[in-house]
């Protein structure tokens, strides 16, 4: 807890000054937010209980530690939202690698650094900025570690709404960036929310490959070509793997798609920018890489997180719909005898599409 009592005129300038130390940390943006998600929590329970998270066992089992802060981390009042900007410039043209069936299309966000520990450390940083005025405080610093409704409390700390497509969208930057959270005992005064302002456009929803969001504001993960390029475990469903196209870690259409991100800003962290040509590299090099190099080539990077043989599962898929040659064949045919099943099962079925 807070060993000092500050007057509501110094929260106010404290609060300001954990904005503009946020900016100084390199963050785009920081807003305040109070601890009341009920809304959200009904939301989320209605979308567990129809099943829509799949395998991520994980949303429920925390129970309402994700929609009740104080249940997560008791003492906490207040959760300072910040965000962070992750497409650099120079980056290749994402609709250009998604127009090219002979190369791999890996989301943006997971093109550099994994986020989480760059933006914990900051967080960790901006912490100590606030104790270096007022001493001890109660505080937890969360980057998509932990049961977090982390877009519900960004918006409520002003940085954004939740869009149809259920990213959240910033009028001044689009949707490209990154979220954390510090949970905190201090009475900071709180930001006014951020309204909705997607009208009546829906490109997001008619856009996406295999139809996954099933209605504004609602998305079915599993069909989601994010969920089954890193969250899925097993098959990819046989219906969904044409639709998935030459996306082998994530999916970006509804982002490119949303008109607010014409004004998304570049990213000013350079360790986010892309490694190993993953901005649009041949499918057929992704495919020869061994185990040991796929670990070499991904350490620190969040593409870690879909393993070797997700790796090659998810690139059997893409090579499945790459126009026939001789060199994908081949390709295909080198991971053929596999030793892991899933892998096999996705490469015979590639070497079906091309055979047929």
């Amino acid at each position: 807890m807070s060993t000092l009592q500050l007057s509501p005129h110094d929260y106010a300038a404290l609060a300001s000054d954990i904005k503009r130390w946020a900016r100084e940390l390199g963050f785009a943006d920081a807003g305040i937010a109070n601890t009341n998600l009920t809304e959200d929590e009904l939301h989320l329970k209605r979308w567990l209980g129809e099943g829509n998270h799949g395998e991520m066992d994980y949303m429920a089992r925390h129970g309402d530690k994700r929609s009740r802060p104080a249940e997560l981390e008791p003492g906490t009042i207040r959760v300072i939202s910040v965000r962070m900007d992750y497409i650099p410039p120079g980056t290749r043209n994402a609709w250009n690698v998604l127009h090219d069936p002979e190369s791999g299309y890996v989301s943006r966000y997971a093109l550099g650094r994994d986020y989480h520990k760059l933006m914990r450390n900051r967080l960790q940083k901006l912490a100590e900025c606030i104790h270096g005025v007022i001493g001890d405080f109660g505080y937890r610093a969360f980057v998509d570690s932990a049961p977090v409704l982390e877009k519900a409390l960004a918006r409520n700390a002003g940085m954004g709404w939740i869009g149809k497509h259920t990213v959240l969208i910033n009028r001044q930057a689009g949707s490209y960036f990154f979220l954390g959270e510090l949970y905190t005992d201090l009475p900071l005064p709180v930001d006014t929310p951020a309204t909705a302002h997607c009208g009546s456009c829906r490109r997001c929803i008619d856009i996406c490959p295999t139809q996954a969001i099933i209605g504004p504001y609602k998305l079915d993960a599993r069909r989601c070509i994010s969920y089954l390029t890193i969250e899925l475990r097993g098959s990819i469903p046989e219906e969904l793997r044409e639709p998935m196209g030459n996306r082998i870690f994530g999916c970006d259409d509804c982002q490119l798609i949303c008109p607010w991100n014409k004004f998304a800003q570049d990213a000013t962290e350079p360790d986010f920018a892309p490694r190993h040509a993953l901005d649009g590299a041949k499918l057929i090099e992704l495919f020869a890489w061994s185990e040991q190099e796929f670990l070499q080539r991904t350490e620190g990077m969040a593409i870690r997180r879909t393993g070797y043989e997700g790796w090659l599962r998810n690139i059997a898929v893409a090579l499945g719909n790459a126009p026939h040659t001789e060199e994908v064949r081949q390709a295909l045919l080198s991971r053929a005898e596999h030793p892991s099943a899933i892998v096999r099962e996705h490469v015979a079925w590639a070497l079906q599409r091309h055979a047929a």
